[in-house]
């Protein structure tokens, strides 16, 4: 049975609006709990983290990290998403599955061991920023933390442990022409030269191959173009959706759409790299060892931004993930709270 105050503190959460870039008020809601249970937290803008008890330089780290924002509600919520409710064995509320059942799970686990003379340091932070990978979440706070040697981050992955992840590009796409008049088949049509250079990312393949996540991905998923229907469009802008594997760098994968596509080709970020953990890691050994299976994750996570070995590992399911009317199982959660302590407990064996 989920423990009282880990259930009540997941409700708060859902029932505290937290969006990306404004989490001040769940930021307060964790500190306070920590500070409550004599944990010794710390706050860096809106992430909280707190210390191990025994905590040495001598020894290496483990990082136990999660995020407390969310996306805002999606389209189609038949429910209040800030309405903690309990039905038929499931918690519904924004937030709950991704990935608030993670942050009290890792908080319970963590709680537990802070004043255990463990062979290894333990280190939790709760972060901000995660689903929009902002430079205020966990990146701000990496160097307050300390050397780091590997991570367990929260994410909801059904607690199984996902040993890698691709990466994310996004890229901002302008293909340039000439203004002319439809009618007269003047100018140059910048949709035409848009739609060349769309066709060619639908159909290339990158020649690398990764062992473990196989091809580089790409598609587009917005384009903006046009002002009247009789007018030749000068500029036609497109958003291509790219997830890089371990086969290149980002700045690779960027340098070969540049040099085939006509339009200019712009990155939002470059930060978010494809990652992996080696299979002989002693965290991937401790995980199989307590019945965990290993995966390739799809999706992004702060471990794209901690540069260290991490397994991607939580409560909940992530096709729930940013959904209408986004539910936890209870049982899930308490599965979450067992598996994360006999992780450590298998880790420190």
């Amino acid at each position: 049975m989920t423990p009282p105050a880990i259930l009540q503190l997941l409700q708060t959460l859902i029932s505290t609006p937290s969006f990306s870039r404004e989490e001040t008020a769940t930021a307060d809601v964790i500190f306070d709990y920590l500070t409550a249970a004599q944990l010794s937290p710390k706050r860096h803008l809106n992430n909280v983290y707190a210390l191990g008890q025994h905590n040495s330089p001598q020894k290496k780290t483990l990082l136990l990290c999660s995020h407390h924002d969310t996306v805002r509600p999606a389209a189609g919520y038949t429910r209040d998403p800030f309405a903690p409710d309990i039905q038929d064995g499931k918690l519904y509320g924004l937030g709950g599955n991704d990935a608030g059942a993670s942050v009290v799970s890792l908080i319970d686990c963590f709680s537990t061991f802070y004043n255990k003379n463990l062979p290894f340091n333990l280190v939790l932070a709760i972060v901000a920023e995660e689903e929009v990978q902002g430079p205020n979440g966990v990146e701000s706070i990496l160097p307050l933390l300390g050397n780091m040697d590997c991570a367990i981050v929260g994410e909801p992955t059904q607690m199984q442990a996902a040993v890698g992840e691709r990466g994310l590009m996004v890229l901002d796409c302008t293909a340039h022409g000439v203004q002319g008049h439809a009618a007269r088949n003047e100018g140059k049509n910048a949709l035409y030269l848009a739609l060349d250079d769309i066709e060619w990312i639908r159909q290339f393949a990158f020649p690398k191959i990764s062992a473990t996540m196989g091809q580089v991905k790409m598609t587009a998923t917005m384009m903006q173009c046009g002002t009247q229907h009789n007018v030749v469009p000068a500029e036609c802008q497109f958003v291509v959706d790219v997830r890089p594997t371990d086969a290149y760098s980002n700045e690779e994968i960027l340098q070969i759409i540049q040099q085939h596509c006509q339009s200019t080709v712009t990155p939002r970020s470059t930060r978010l790299r494809a990652s992996s953990i080696a299979a002989n890691h002693p965290l991937v050994q401790a995980a199989v060892q307590i019945g965990c299976s290993t995966y390739i994750s799809p999706t992004t996570s702060d471990i794209a931004l901690l540069h260290l070995p991490a397994l991607k590992m939580g409560v909940g399911n992530s096709a729930r993930s940013h959904a209408a009317d986004e539910f936890v199982y209870l049982h899930e959660i308490d599965e979450g709270i067992a598996r994360y302590k006999q992780l450590v407990d298998s880790l420190r064996a």
